[in-house]
């Protein structure tokens, strides 16, 4: 049995646990709205989808009972002027496993592949309101805030 949570690349297996995870925070009013049935299929069919090309990276944190505690999905595309780019789209890990370390162990992870798929940059979004913003989660990783870049959205549905 394994005292700290194993990083290691997600699986189709992995889909209730990610769902899990999601539900666990309590943020997204679309997910709190549903049936947990539901939220497993779409991650089970999104999951699917990374693993259908080298394109994505999607990481889990499976604990000591073998549940997934936390995620990181990462999507790698080119960038014309420098070379390849990395962005990080999710990095969430459930409430019980924070505050040990996890985040940054991703965040190394992903580090790592970001260097072996030969990428300049690594691009994230955290929303201000998040506590992981208050207390400067990414920068004391090594992430910088950018004061001369506005983030655009543009909802192609109804919004989340």
């Amino acid at each position: 049995m394994r005292n700290t949570p194993e990083i290691r690349p997600a699986s189709a297996g992995d889909a209730a646990g990610i769902a899990a995870t999601l539900r666990d925070l309590g943020w997204f009013a679309h997910i709190e709205g549903e049936p947990v049935e539901a939220t497993v299929e779409r991650v089970a069919r999104q999951l699917a989808l990374c693993a259908a090309n080298d394109d994505h990276t999607v990481l889990v944190a499976e604990g000591e009972e073998g549940q997934i505690v936390g995620y990181l999905a990462a999507h790698w595309f080119p960038n014309l002027l420098k070379g390849g780019d990395g962005y990080v789209s999710e990095l969430f890990i459930r409430e019980a496993a924070r505050d040990k370390g996890l985040g940054g162990r991703f965040l190394a992870a992903i580090e790592v592949e970001g260097k072996r798929r030969g990428c300049t940059r690594l691009l994230l979004f955290n929303r201000k309101e998040r506590e992981s913003y208050q207390r400067g989660f990414y920068p004391n990783h090594g992430w910088e805030e950018r004061d001369d870049t506005a983030l655009f959205n543009r909802w192609l549905t109804e919004g989340p």
